[in-house]
């Protein structure tokens, strides 16, 4: 049992808690028994295995079923979970993975997708990779400067959905656009000035729609390349929705289109 946060695997375990070192381990941090989970149904590798002994109790098939994908397995103290963890009060187990940003979508019969430009919190990545899922999205696509697809709060915030859709970061949005455009892919932007409502585009044909940073929006830049510029419809006392929440209506009437085509 590991009982001290001084101990060498703890150190490197924590240095996942930023950026740089999951660059540079290029490993990613599962946290909690759901994230856990749906990893091994997803069949992913694991590097590391840390757990308490109160978890071990609790969920013993689980981790049978985990230490038969894990290199490396160890039973730590709770403080020494505590210590490896990003959460205020972790559930007693966490996971290192590999991790490598994929660069491009390998899907056929692509029907729907997300380009998010410059979107910063975690948590509506988190919830859109949730509702993208759901909403059975072909891939997302991001910014080079969005929120990490590896930071911690994205993988809990998505709450497992996070292992089921393509995730590519591009630092050239205009190319994947007009790549996906000349296969004739329509492209939608939204805009609180359209007069066009989102319902009336058509969601039935293979789509891309474009999500923007949660205060400032879309570029101008990428506006101008959207073949739709729709609008969500607002109350007056309301100036703007939470990007998440805008995605999730949009997918949902893409949803609902399809159903009844």
């Amino acid at each position: 049992m590991i009982t001290s946060i001084k101990n060498p695997l703890v150190k490197q375990i924590r240095k996942l808690h930023r950026t740089k070192g999951r660059r540079e381990q290029n490993l990613l941090l599962l946290e909690g028994t759901h994230l856990l989970q749906t990893a091994c149904q997803a069949n992913c590798s694991l590097m590391t295995l840390c757990f308490t002994e109160q978890w071990l109790v609790r969920n013993p098939q689980l981790l049978t079923l985990a230490s038969q994908k894990a290199q490396h397995i160890e039973l730590v103290t709770t403080e020494v979970l505590q210590s490896m963890a990003t959460t205020v009060s972790p559930d007693g187990v966490i996971a290192t993975m590999g991790f490598r940003k994929q660069t491009e979508l390998t899907t056929t019969n692509f029907q729907l997708g997300l380009i998010l430009e410059k979107l910063q919190d975690p948590g509506n990545l988190g919830t859109i990779i949730r509702t993208a899922v759901a909403t059975e999205v072909n891939g997302i696509w991001l910014t080079g400067d969005s929120v990490e697809v590896d930071n911690p709060k994205v993988l809990r915030s998505s709450a497992g959905a996070w292992f089921h859709i393509p995730m590519m970061v591009s630092f050239n949005l205009s190319t994947v656009i007009n790549n996906y455009q000349q296969t004739g892919v329509q492209v939608v932007a939204t805009s609180p000035t359209a007069t066009k409502p989102y319902w009336e585009m058509d969601l039935t044909k293979p789509t891309l729609i474009l999500l923007g940073n949660e205060g400032a929006g879309l570029s101008q830049k990428l506006v101008t390349l959207a073949d739709e510029i729709v609008s969500i419809p607002l109350g007056k006392k309301v100036e703007s929705l939470n990007v998440a929440i805008a995605c999730a209506i949009l997918l949902y009437e893409g949803k609902r289109q399809r159903a009844n085509a």
